[in-house]
């Protein structure tokens, strides 16, 4: 019977979603694929499949008790909704968030990496397209004013970096950043941040974050996460 045949297409599709979703991080976890070819071309090809599985599974449901392989078809419908719901969490965080992945608290005069942490050659200034967005999206976002001198302001950011679990790339004292990274915890993508400390008050200093992904283009709004948590953790 054709209905049959949808179904069990239904509960392979399923099975392979849920294998695919799995495998991604997994194989990015163990070394054998790059964090993005993992995102996109197992993760995101078993959100794909599970959708399909659920569609088909759905359709084949419908068509009566007396269809032949209806186990297959409510076994895609589940898979199915499984996908629905790690798709529906992993988009949650973004909201109306703008779809940029470089964040910065000083969008007059934002931190400058001195090359491409990645090595790639990329143009890192700040995208002027970003500052209106960042603006609007993330208006607490700003530098801080610390009541300590300079050089004791960046031990404390370096000590605060380590604390948050970031590796600390360089501590450049003469130009008074911190070049840091931190990788997600599920596809392991890489975000770099440089933290810039410059004089402010008579014994004080200002404190100011950059975040930047170095895949994709939207964050979900995990740099201004970043930035934040930063932050919460400094002393004073």
């Amino acid at each position: 019977m054709p209905q049959s045949k949808l179904a069990l297409i239904a509960g392979l599709l399923g099975a392979l979603a849920i294998f695919d979703m799995a495998m991604g991080p997994a194989l990015i976890h163990l070394g054998w694929v790059s964090p993005m070819f993992g995102f996109v071309w197992l993760f995101g090809l078993g959100l794909l499949e599970g959708l399909v599985g659920l569609f088909l599974g759905f359709r084949t449901t419908r068509a009566g008790s007396g269809v032949s392989g209806r186990g297959y078809a409510v076994a895609g419908v589940a898979c199915g909704l499984v996908t629905l719901v790690v798709l529906g969490a992993s988009a949650a965080p973004s909201g109306d968030l703008p779809s940029i992945n470089d964040i910065t608290t000083d969008l007059a005069d934002p931190p400058t990496f001195a090359s491409d942490p990645a090595e790639r050659g990329r143009d890192m200034s700040y995208p002027a397209e970003f500052v209106e967005q960042v603006r609007a999206a993330y208006p607490d976002l700003a530098p801080k004013a610390v009541d300590a001198e300079p050089a004791r302001t960046l031990e404390l950011a370096e000590a605060t970096a380590q604390k948050l679990g970031w590796e600390v790339v360089r501590v450049d004292t003469a130009a008074g950043t911190v070049l840091a990274r931190e990788r997600t915890s599920i596809f392991l993508f890489v975000d770099d941040v440089l933290i810039r400390v410059r004089p402010g008050s008579p014994n004080g200093a200002i404190l100011d974050l950059r975040s930047k992904s170095r895949d994709g283009r939207g964050d979900l709004g995990a740099n201004a996460a970043r930035i934040r948590r930063f932050f919460d953790a400094f002393p004073g």
